[in-house]
């Protein structure tokens, strides 16, 4: 999967470039659903409070409506379950930061509380892959709640408006659930078919390693899936459908393995047969779908790692993310900046998996929001005209952020940072020329401190977890070997040895991308990863051809008796 030619190791320094930070990409399948529902969520709560001339309260609804921007690729059983628990992480953070803002107003102490608590937020987020936005929101708001004045006798009303708004933002990211009950699911197949259908297009136009993206991008959707379809009830109405899902993405892993046996036109009409409510494609081969589902049940009876576990690898981007935060804050207030929970927030946004992608998201994010101040300027005149028309504005560039982030993360934070700007005149209308200094002090601020502390806290552990992943994935290919040299394997052994060799490659090829992005880490076993992944993928095509499942290049496209 590596375009690399084997090495004995990698620079233990690597060069930042700003070569495609700012180019756009396509617009998500899905990007008009995180926008109207973010509207959705929180139109209600503001347009109430402005009726009732408490648009001072927005802070604490918003807390509880921004949760509705999570989820949105889940199926609706697993959403429901991950939307409540951002809602109550949501609300534990703003408690822990009201409550602190109550006791004290050291600015000081309040920065560390709020480094502490990104930190916390950070790692959990990451740990439970959420998804996005992440932990950026949840940073959001607890940092700018505790610089907000706030009594001990408050709080309970505080928390209720926010618990309300967050009853409201589940409501919310659940109605589809009655209209497309299988949205999610059909959504996450038919881009692992598209996936797998562009890899096996491409396959024989070049050397393989030529081929490496397009192959990482097809395993990457199909794992996708997987998670998707492993969230789903294995029992009861619902089963039906997921098992011919299932079949579907055993299709794709299968192309990815033997792209040459594979027809890509084939599984582009299985995906587009996916979208609307209409039938759900078959694959026509019973007996090898039976065996290969064997495959998917020993996954389910699998436990998953422990959230300790989880956490472990985490703590150098935890540990970036609490000091980067903190000195951000403290640099803010050393300026005089009278919100530096901003650059705080800034710092918080900017960690990402390796040091090269937090570079990355630091150009994005100065550019954007040094670009939506700008907007601001434009904005803020028609704004102050009213109330009325400030929700509305806050409305629309709410709208514009959700769908245009996808687009790249700069091009949503130019709505983003108007937006923010606008939530901090719902109390009461403020000098337009200083909101728009502070905030773009605080953002350089914020950025530039954050970035230095990711360059002095070093991923250590980076280059031990590729030997780890390196290490998993040729055990999982001698397993698939040895059933292969097995006259008759049990009934679905060799599909789920087979699956989980393309997961431990999976995990590998990410493993080694985020390890390649780190500074001043030790020289990665690059020439041992590239074996790993051609002897891995060979094992993977055989295993393929010895199921016998290659696609029917005849047979037409048909469906299964199943409605969504």
């Amino acid at each position: 999967m590596s375009s690399a030619s084997p090495t004995s190791g990698t620079s233990p320094v690597r060069r930042l470039s700003l070569a495609g930070v700012l180019r756009l990409r396509r617009p998500s399948e899905i990007w008009f659903k995180p926008a109207l529902s973010s509207v959705a969520a929180v139109a209600p709560p503001n347009l109430l409070l402005l009726a009732l001339g408490r648009l001072d309260l927005a802070m604490y609804t918003m807390a509880g409506s921004l949760c509705a921007l999570y989820a949105h690729n889940r199926p609706y059983a697993a959403r429901a379950r991950t939307l409540a628990w951002v809602v109550l992480g949501m609300i534990g953070g703003l408690a822990v930061a009201l409550v602190t803002a109550s006791l004290t107003r050291d600015a000081v102490v309040l920065v560390t509380v709020g480094a502490l608590l990104a930190a916390v937020q950070k790692a959990l987020c990451d740990a439970t892959r959420v998804g996005p936005p992440g932990n950026v929101v949840l940073t959001f708001i607890s940092s700018a709640a505790l610089f907000v004045p706030q009594s001990l006798g408050q709080i309970p009303g505080h928390l209720a408006l926010a618990a309300a708004a967050g009853v409201w933002a589940w409501l919310v990211g659940m109605a589809p659930a009655p209209i497309r009950p299988h949205g999610p699911e059909r959504r996450a197949t038919a881009q692992a078919l598209n996936a797998a259908a562009a890899y096996a297009a491409a396959h024989g136009t070049g050397a393989d390693e030529d081929h490496a993206p397009a192959r990482a991008a097809g395993y990457a959707a199909v794992q996708a899936a997987w998670q998707t379809l492993l969230a789903l009830p294995a029992t009861g109405a619902r089963a039906t459908t997921r098992q011919a899902l299932e079949r579907l993405v055993v299709r794709a892993e299968v192309a990815l393995a033997a792209p040459a046996d594979t027809d890509p036109e084939r599984l582009r009409a299985w995906a587009h047969a996916l979208r609307g409510a209409g039938r759900i494609p078959r694959t026509g081969d019973a007996p090898a779908d039976t065996d290969e589902l064997l495959g998917v049940d020993a996954e389910l009876a699998a436990r998953p790692a422990p959230l300790w576990r989880r956490l472990g690898p985490l703590a150098p981007i935890a540990a970036r993310t609490a000091l980067g935060c903190a000195l951000a804050g403290y640099a803010s207030l050393a300026l005089g900046i009278g919100r530096p929970y901003w650059a705080l927030v800034t710092a918080a946004a900017l960690y990402q998996a390796n040091l090269t992608l937090t570079w990355s998201r630091a150009v994005q994010r100065v550019v954007g929001n040094l670009a939506g101040v700008l907007l601001f300027a434009a904005i803020a005149p028609l704004a102050h005209l009213g109330q009325a028309l400030l929700v509305l504005c806050c409305l629309a560039l709410n709208f514009g952020a959700e769908a245009l982030i996808t687009r790249n993360y700069w091009l949503g934070s130019v709505c983003v940072t108007p937006m923010a700007l606008l939530v901090t005149e719902f109390a009461g209308y403020q000098a337009t020329g200083d909101l728009m200094t502070e905030r773009a002090v605080d953002t350089v601020v914020g950025a530039l401190v954050g970035f230095l502390a990711a360059v002095v806290v070093t991923n250590r552990r980076a280059g031990n977890r590729v030997e780890q992943a390196v290490t998993a994935a040729d055990r999982a290919r001698e397993r698939a070997a040895r059933l292969l040299a097995e006259p008759v394997p049990a009934p679905g052994a060799l599909e789920a040895a087979r699956r989980g060799l393309a997961v431990a490659l999976t995990d590998l090829r990410a493993t080694a991308d985020g390890a390649a992005g780190e500074w001043w880490g030790r020289a990665l076993p690059q020439e041992r990863v590239v074996l790993a992944e051609r002897s891995g993928h060979r094992t993977l095509a055989e295993a393929v051809r010895r199921q016998a499942v290659r696609p029917d290049r005849g047979a037409g496209t048909r469906t299964e008796d199943v409605r969504p």
